[in-house]
């Protein structure tokens, strides 16, 4: 037996569990890990709250957690490693836990730390999904909202280095991180609008929000366009004919290796705010939850 978190119906944190599981079997094409460090992603609380129950209900119990990095000690026909081999990638069945499945596990570079390797899955592949989503181009103008989170952040960064111009919405405190990331950085709340057009070279082509803020409809008359605008964060995203995005994509397995190797090089900075014991999860999804995080938090069995 080994250890997980679970829950065995929906609510708030406190329902989560420090359980005893029999450590999973890993099918054709995956491989199990010992896992070294599991991210938390504000989707973890949606599904643990019932959020996500109408599109995906839970079968319980449930372990949480959709990405993890460690070390392989189990492998299943065709999977692409070996035992020993230390890895990343998102998790099948869960990843608050001491063993994990990953399926199209990608090699971590000894240069990331664990924390890092693990936060960088679900954060980084949205940011690119919703970038060739969006269609931006070098010379465009795209504004994001929430440019100082998880994602948003790395989505500054692939964005400025791909040649586009990037304004980012945030917080006062996050304003320099927003503008170390490659962004000009607006401070976020009433009169971003106006703040926005002054700091942008010329029209806002795209706008990707990452913050859930209720921007959707000023950022429509932004760019004109309700196409032009995406949004991970924002419910009501239909209201404003705006295209909410989820999932993956056909790009996902092409996208986690270079992200990996942008992160191993330093060309990519995934912010690691604090590392909590498997045991602590509960604390853990209710600082992310409260928002009292500047970083990804990760779980450490």
């Amino acid at each position: 037996m080994s250890k997980a978190i679970t829950f065995s119906e929906y609510g708030a944190p406190e329902m989560l569990r420090l359980s005893e599981v029999t450590p999973p079997t890993p099918g054709p094409g995956q491989v199990r890990i010992k896992v070294r460090a599991a991210s938390v992603n504000p989707i973890d609380m949606k599904i643990r709250s019932g959020l996500m129950a109408r599109m995906a209900p839970a079968d319980f119990p449930v372990i949480p957690g959709l990405d993890a990095a460690g070390v392989v000690d189990a492998v299943g026909e065709g999977a692409d490693a070996t035992v020993g081999d230390e890895v990343l990638g998102a998790t099948v069945g869960g990843s608050y836990a001491e063993y994990a499945l990953l399926e199209g596990p990608v090699a971590k570079p000894e240069a990331l730390s664990w924390e890092v390797a693990a936060s960088l899955v679900t954060v980084g592949l949205t940011a690119a999904r919703v970038l060739a989503q969006l269609g931006v181009r070098a010379g465009q103008t795209l504004l994001i909202h929430g440019a100082a989170g998880s994602v948003g952040g790395i989505a500054v960064q692939l964005a400025a280095a791909r040649g586009i111009t990037v304004i980012g919405t945030a917080a006062e405190r996050d304003l320099e991180r927003v503008t170390t990331f490659g962004a000009t950085a607006v401070r976020y709340g009433d009169g971003w609008v106006e703040r926005v057009k002054a700091a942008a070279p010329g029209s806002v082509d795209f706008v990707f929000d990452a913050s859930g803020a209720g921007v959707l409809a000023d950022s429509v008359a932004l760019t004109g366009d309700a196409g032009r605008v995406i949004t991970i964060a924002d419910m009501t995203a239909a209201q404003h004919g705006v295209r909410f995005s989820a999932g993956t994509s056909e790009h996902v397995g092409e996208s986690l290796p270079e992200l990996v190797q942008l992160a191993a090089a330093g060309k990519l900075t995934v912010p690691v705010w604090r590392a909590f014991p498997l045991a602590e999860a509960a604390r853990a999804q209710a600082d992310v939850e409260a928002h009292r995080n500047r970083g990804k938090a990760v779980l450490v069995p």
